[in-house]
């Protein structure tokens, strides 16, 4: 069940039920000349999609900009600094606990908001500890999709050291097989981008000119990304079952 799509009465039964609440999260960036610029909400969001085909959830809009300051070197990426991110969480999670949700699993597409997200938690903590509102019964996890074990074996399997770290084969193919509509095709070279640490969006655009990092995302495939969406379904079912269980 998508939160956007029902009524306040239909969301006031559901917490009748349940106070678990998945939150999708990722980003608008650059992901390479073949990516799609909303790769990292696209992933996650269709995840949880296939979660509630499975079970009674429901689903939160996606949280689709996130920190990406050092993409801002390439055109389209939309960028939240860390201290507003970290804001929006916060009032994120305070209006979903003001109407009963106390599990809210943030399901997340973009490494670089993991920082900031658990820096969420620890300050959304930090008001129940300090006496600022008492929220002892929240319970908060994120869980990013691209770790999940099934995701590994597939990504190994297909696609080994051409994986790399950003604009992966692995999330290029998930959403080719999400938006089949959209999938792009581009010559890369060298077909296996370079390895690097980056620092802002200058020094990003200045060592990897065309956006990747490690990873050969010409191998992306719809069919691939079925493989990795299903995989990703079926762990993350039970993952999100023990996490309400807490």
């Amino acid at each position: 069940m998508r939160l956007q799509t029902l009524t306040w009465p239909e969301v006031e039964t559901y917490l009748k039920r349940s106070n678990g609440i998945i939150v999708p999260i990722g980003s608008t960036e650059q992901h390479g000349p073949n990516g799609m610029l909303g790769t990292d909400a696209i992933c996650p969001e269709t995840i949880a999609f296939g979660i509630a085909k499975k079970m009674e959830v429901l689903i939160a809009p996606t949280l689709s900009i996130g920190q990406a300051h050092h993409h801002l070197g390439f055109p389209g990426t939309i960028a939240l600094r860390p201290s507003t991110l970290l804001a929006v969480l916060v009032d994120v999670v305070r209006s979903l606990y003001r109407h009963g949700f106390r599990h809210l699993y943030f399901l997340n597409g973009h490494g670089g908001n993991e920082a900031t997200v658990n820096a969420a938690f620890q300050e959304i903590y930090a008001q129940s500890s300090f006496g600022d509102a008492d929220m002892s019964d929240l319970r908060l996890k994120l869980c990013n999709w691209y770790m999940a074990p099934g995701v590994g074996r597939i990504s190994k399997e297909l696609f080994g050291d051409q994986e790399g770290s950003h604009a992966t084969p692995s999330e290029v193919s998930l959403t080719f097989y999400a938006c089949p509509n959209d999938v792009k095709s581009t010559p890369m070279s060298p077909a296996i981008a370079p390895e690097g640490s980056i620092r802002d969006a200058g020094d990003y655009r200045a060592q990897f000119a065309d956006g990747r990092i490690g990873s050969n995302p010409q191998l992306a495939t719809a069919a691939a990304g079925e493989r990795l969406f299903e995989a990703c379904v079926t762990d993350l079912l039970e993952d999100y079952g023990k996490f309400l269980s807490t």
